[in-house]
Formats: C-alpha cells, structure tokens, sequence
C-alpha cells in the first residue's frame, strides 16, 4: 500500500515538473501578445488625436485662421468693408480707436467746416451731423457697437475729405473728353497721420492733404480775398451801352469804373470824399466823371489780365469782363482749384508746363530758372488736349503730314477745285507706301488712303523745330512762319498743335538740360530733315486754367475758349455719398 503511494506521488511530481515547464516556455509569448495589444491600443489613442487634432484644424480653416491667430477685434471686424485707405491707417495705428473723445470730434468737425477755403463744400462731408452722432456715441448710454460705428464712419469721413483735398473730388476722365494726363490715386504717410491724430491736429491732416504748390496756396488766398468782397456787397454793374467809352470821355459811368477797379487795388482813383474835404470836393466831382489818363492806364492793366486787347476802350468785350459777378470769379476760381488738384502733385524737379487757356509756356529749369514765352493754341473746334507725357525727340527741318482733319476740311476742297493747289503750297500727294501720286490723275472724291506731305522750308507751317512727346492726338511743339500771331491777345488759332515763341530758345536750354550735345544754331545751319533723340526724356504737362495768380495777389481770369468751366462746376457742386 505504501509503495503505491509512493509511485503515485513520484508521478505526480514527474507531472508537476512537465506541466512547469511547458507553463515557463509559453510565458515569452504571453507576454509578447500583452505588449503587442498595448501598442494596439496606443495607435488607437493616437490615431484619435490625430483626428482631433485634423477636425479642429478644419474648424480653423474654415474661419479664415490659423490655430495660433487671435480672433478679430470688433474694431478690425468693422472695417472689412470700408475703403483700403482707412484700413491701412488702422493697421498703422495698430487698431486704437482714435475718435474717443469729443475734442477730436469737434476738431474734426472744424476741418471740414473750413473745406470751403479750399473750394470744397463742407455739406458733403455733413460734419453737424457727423457732431451728433459723436455726443451720441461717446455718451454714457451708448454701446459698444454704436461706438465702433462712429469711428469707422468718422475715420471713412476724414480720409474721404483727405482724397478729394489732395487729388480732387472730380474725376475729369468722366467730365473732361479726352483727358489724358494720369491721376495717381490718395497716397499719405501714415505714420505722420497718426501722430497727428493722437494728439488730436486735425487741421495738421489736412495740411498734409493739401496740395503744396505755390499757385494753389494763392488761388486759396484769392478765394478768400472775393469771398471778402462778396460779403462787402459784391461790385457795381455797368448799364449796357452801344458807345464804347473812350479816353477823355466824361460820363456817369466813370465813377463807376473806379469804384470798380478800386476794389482791386487802384485805391488812387477814387475822388476825395466832400465830407472831409469840402474845399476840394467840387473839382474832384468833375474830374470823377472824366476818363483820364490814370483811370485808362487801370483799365489797360485790366485788360492785360484778362487776356484783352489793351487798348483802353471800355468796348463791349470789357464790359463784358467788368460785369462778371464776384459769386462767378468765385466759382472760376473753385474750378481752377479743382484742376490745380487734378494735376499738382507729384510734381518732377524740371518740367514744361502749357497754359493752354492762358497762351503761355514755361520751363522749369533744374536749375531753378523758369523760362516763359507766348503760344498759340488749338481753336476751339480743334481743342488742344490735356495731357502729361515726356519730351523725347526732336525733328530739325520737318516735313508736314497733313492731319486727317486737316485734309478732309481744309485742303481737300481746295485740291477739288484746283489740284495744282498741292504744288502751289509744296505739297506732294502719297500712297500708303510712300509713292508720289500725279495730283491730276487721282479722283479726289474719293481720296481714301492718300497722304498729303508738304516739303521743309519757308512755307511749311512747323516752321524750323518740332519738339515731339508721347500722345494719343498727334499733337507737338513746334515753330511757326506765322510769328504775328504772338502779339493777339487771345491765341485760340491753330488746329490743336502749340506754336512756341521763340522755340529755337527753348530747344537749347532742352539740350543742355538732357545733357545732348549740340548748338541748336549749328544743327539748323543744316537743313536736311532728321530727327534727334534727347538723351534724357523731360516732363510735359499740357493742362488748362481760366484762373492764374499773379505775383502779388491778383488773379488773371481768361475767357473759357474751350467751354470746360461748367461741367467741372456742376460736378464739384454735385453732392458725395459717404
């Protein structure tokens, strides 16, 4: 009995020991499948995230942001749909506010109020308006929504006066046909706008919008000094007469005419005044009506300043002058503000500058000389444009194509009548290949692609020098046989090109400022047709003014030949939407 249970434990040891081994030699693997489901359970997690992480990426594209941005202030929210202008001078003001306080508002409100200086009507900008919804948005009671509201709209106000100060409210693409001469759009330095800002120097904004040009700040001065007068009543009206009034002519309208051009400086041509010099006032009355010698040496100034014949013949012409209103020089003026706006600015160190109203020409030398002279102009049927281009050639002894207008209104009848008219005038008709044509034998009714070309010399209507530039009108500089013409007062005669004085002057000083070598008197010693390139370009400016300063306050009002002022008026007095 003991022996078998001895066998029987011996077994069970001998079981025991395989069972623990076979237990020791599947251990390893149960551990590898605990480590392989943990890693399992690791990607798991991470893919996880990695969802999370892609759907909150998602949501964040989709706002329009990256994780890291901040939202949008309210501020900055406000001003997506404002002009470009003022969100580049919140982003320079790192989005502050800068309408917080009633004092920048009524400065504000002030420098549109004083716009009218400038030839601006400050109704446009509506700044009582804009002084209520200030008080209203700085109260107490209002919110923050109502708060950003009136900064955004007072800062779109500001920026919109800003604009229309430096560069103009008109665009004269829409009222002027065929302008030409480029508008840069509003440019301000930013930073200097803040600054200004933050210490509450509206008025100092505005002075940095304002064009900086010597002839602006006198128009500015002049308007002022008539609006004085418009206030003071205004001028006395001459009664129409059919006789012209005449040196040494005694007349009621004599005292008239001084009372007239008193208010304008001729201070010594009114009479002493019987009240305080009795003893006198009897012969001051009778010499009051006599138009002598002072009084027609006054009207001669006049005259000269408005283009006039300077003859001292008070004539229907001058009458006419005498009798403009000072509300209409006011509204000249306004309009010549408005130009002076479209084109002053951005202004190069040396450029030529047409006053094409006012028949003159003037060369800013680098220098620092300016050099002026006479012009005659395109007619008012065959206006001269405005424009901004660059003088780059010349031609020496030109030839002259006959324009296309030219030909069809002026020659062309007269080749129909008598086609020896051609040679008479030392003119060739030529095919678009530039073969000459037997005038004879060409049916001028239909002359369709035939050029007329008249030969260099005496006759020729560009004279001896052409100065050409860049343009979409054919049109140039040049010289002219026709030198008389000069001495018209009102040189509206041309067909569109511009006849200089004294051209031959113009031309060298070109030279010698491009740094082109030549003396133009030896270059027109030789009189073969070429063209000479300027080593340099230099700047043109073709523009038009009825209202010019002069040196000592006064304002050279010409006839508007081309008829221009009233579109221009009509569109300065036409309300802005804001």
């Amino acid at each position: 009995m003991l022996n078998s249970i001895l066998r029987h434990m011996g077994l069970c040891r001998v079981i025991f020991i395989l069972l623990l081994g076979l237990f020791l030699a599947l251990l390893p693997r149960m551990s590898v499948g605990v480590s392989v489901n943990a890693s399992t359970a690791d990607v798991v997690a991470e893919d996880s995230s990695d969802d999370a992480r892609k759907d909150a990426k998602k949501t964040d594209s989709e706002a329009g942001k990256s994780p890291e941005e901040k939202p949008a202030s309210p501020l900055e929210a406000g001003l997506e749909d404002t002009p470009e202008i003022v969100q580049q001078f919140y982003a320079q003001h790192d989005m502050r506010p800068v309408w917080t306080e009633m004092s920048r508002v009524e400065a504000l409100v002030e420098a549109l109020d004083n716009l009218d200086r400038d030839g601006l009507n400050p109704d446009d900008y509506k700044p009582e308006q804009l002084a209520e919804s200030g008080r209203e948005a700085l109260s107490r009671s209002a919110d923050s929504e109502a708060r950003i509201d009136f900064e955004i709209r007072a800062s779109h106000t500001l920026f919109m006066a800003m604009s229309h100060l430096q560069r103009g409210k008109v665009d004269p693409r829409r009222i002027e046909g065929g302008w030409k001469a480029e508008i840069a759009p509003p440019s301000f330095d930013m930073a200097a706008v803040s600054q200004a800002l933050d210490a509450g120097d509206v008025a100092a904004v505005m002075d940095m919008a304002r064009p900086n040009f010597e002839p602006y700040r006198q128009l500015r001065s002049a308007l002022e000094r008539y609006r004085n007068i418009q206030r003071a009543g205004g001028w006395p009206q001459f009664p129409e007469r059919s006789r012209s009034l005449r040196p040494g002519d005694r007349s009621a309208d004599v005292m008239l005419l001084r009372e007239r051009l008193a208010i304008f400086g001729e201070l010594e041509l009114l009479v002493a005044d019987e009240g305080y010099y009795s003893d006198v006032a009897l012969s001051a009355q009778r010499q009051a009506n006599v138009y002598d010698g002072a009084l027609v040496d006054a009207v001669r100034r006049f005259q000269r300043q408005h283009l006039l014949e300077d003859d001292g013949i008070v004539g229907p012409a001058t009458r006419r002058e005498l009798n403009m209103t000072v509300g209409q020089r006011i509204d000249q003026i306004r309009v010549n503000m408005e130009r002076a706006r479209w084109l002053l600015h951005g202004l190069p160190e040396s450029f030529v500058l047409v006053d094409i109203a006012g028949y003159r020409i003037s060369y800013f030398r680098p220098n620092g000389e300016v050099w002026r002279s006479r012009i005659v102009v395109g007619q008012p049927y065959r206006k001269t444009p405005a424009l901004r281009s660059e003088i780059t050639h010349l031609t020496l002894h030109p030839t002259w194509t006959v324009p296309p207008t030219i030909f069809r209104e002026d020659i062309l009848p007269q080749v129909r009548r008598n086609p020896g008219y051609l040679a008479s005038r030392d003119m060739v008709a030529l095919t678009p290949s530039g073969r000459v044509l037997n005038p004879w034998w060409v049916n001028w009714s239909y002359p369709d692609g035939i050029i007329l070309r008249q030969a260099a010399g005496p006759r020729n209507p560009l004279g001896r020098l052409v100065i050409r530039f860049p343009n979409d009108y054919s049109v140039y500089l040049h010289d002219t046989p026709n030198k008389e013409l000069f001495e018209r007062p009102q040189r509206a005669l041309s067909s569109g090109c511009i006849r200089v004085e004294g051209v031959e002057q113009l031309v060298q000083m070109l030279l010698e400022d491009s740094g082109t070598q030549g003396e133009i008197q030896q270059l027109l010693d030789n009189d073969r047709t070429r063209n000479m390139s300027l080593a340099k370009d230099i700047p043109l400016i073709l523009n038009y003014w009825t209202a010019q300063p002069g040196k000592h306050g006064d304002v050279s009002f010409r006839p508007d030949i081309y008829q221009r002022d009233g579109a221009v008026l009509a569109a300065l007095d036409a309300p802005v939407t804001l």
